[in-house]
């Protein structure tokens, strides 16, 4: 029998109590993982050290596993990076954007025998929404039904159910890089699949927090940059960031966050309103700037 325990790394984690957990046995487990994510891929000096005690402890009844964004050279090079290239494995995964999904999806149509056209292929794109696990089953199915041979978006609209997956970053993303469409297009979707509004309006609030922080900063004259950093954004998340600030005014993140509280009490029954139309006003708001979405 496996347990499994998650633990993220973020500001003030407690990474004492982490080698605690990890000398803790269980009594009811042979084997236990323990999961390390580090939203920065920065643990600073003590959060080294503790990996680096864990990965000592690491045997037949311990498996760790950590997981990072993509390192930077000096990362790279940090002694726990080091310990666990020796102790065990570190593999690279490069996520497949937007751009490179539709030769994924060619390639691995073609592996079993399907001839798609460029229409088919770009549907299928279309239609997944950049879920690899949906494409994937979708592409078996289309084996399965048509059997092999040339596959055109007819055969696509026939066999292929919509196995758009969304979820409530893609939507926060969505708005911040100023699709609207598309954001409020993902909030139906949400809604429809059963998603609690208090979710949604919680992830939209957190993001307004951060951007009003570093809105506020670039206002008093500081460095976006090094504010990004601080703020521990991802870099492959900066330029979403840095749009938004541009087409903002920081008073415009308050004026939403306002909305996000409104919406966060009609979601837990707290007051009158309805939490979805709140939360796609700060969609909307957040997607176009404050003056264009009035």
């Amino acid at each position: 029998m496996e347990s499994r325990e998650l633990n993220v790394a973020e500001a003030r984690f407690d990474w004492d109590e982490l080698g605690s957990s990890a000398a803790n046995l269980s009594l009811f487990a042979d084997r236990r993982i323990m999961e390390l994510r580090l939203p920065t891929g920065k643990p600073g000096k003590e959060g080294g050290e503790a990996i680096v005690a864990l990965i000592e402890r690491t045997g037949s009844d311990l498996l760790l596993i950590v997981s990072t964004p993509r390192l930077d050279k000096s990362a790279s090079s940090a002694a726990w990076v080091k310990s666990m290239d020796s102790h065990g494995a570190i593999v690279q995964v490069w996520p497949v954007g937007a751009a490179e999904l539709p030769r994924w999806i060619a390639e691995r149509m073609r592996r079993i025998g399907l001839a798609p056209d460029r229409e088919a292929i770009q549907l299928l794109a279309d239609r997944v929404e950049g879920n690899l696990l949906a494409a994937q089953q979708e592409i078996d199915k289309l084996r399965l039904l048509r059997g092999e041979g040339r596959i055109t978006t007819a055969d696509i609209e026939q066999a292929v159910a919509d196995s758009s997956r969304f979820d409530v970053y893609k939507l926060v993303d969505a708005a911040v890089a100023g699709d609207a469409a598309r954001a409020v297009r993902i909030l139906g979707a949400v809604r429809v699949e059963g998603m609690e509004p208090v979710i949604v309006v919680w992830a939209l609030s957190r993001e307004l927090r951060t951007l009003a922080q570093l809105a506020d900063h670039v206002k008093r004259g500081a460095n976006l940059s090094s504010a990004l950093q601080k703020a521990g954004v991802w870099r492959n998340r900066e330029g979403l960031i840095r749009s938004c600030i541009s087409r903002h005014r920081p008073a415009d993140f308050y004026r939403l966050l306002k909305l996000a509280r409104l919406a966060d009490a009609a979601a837990k029954g707290q007051s009158g309103g309805d939490p979805w139309s709140l939360a796609t006003d700060i969609v909307v708001g957040l997607s176009r700037g404050m003056q264009n979405a009035a």
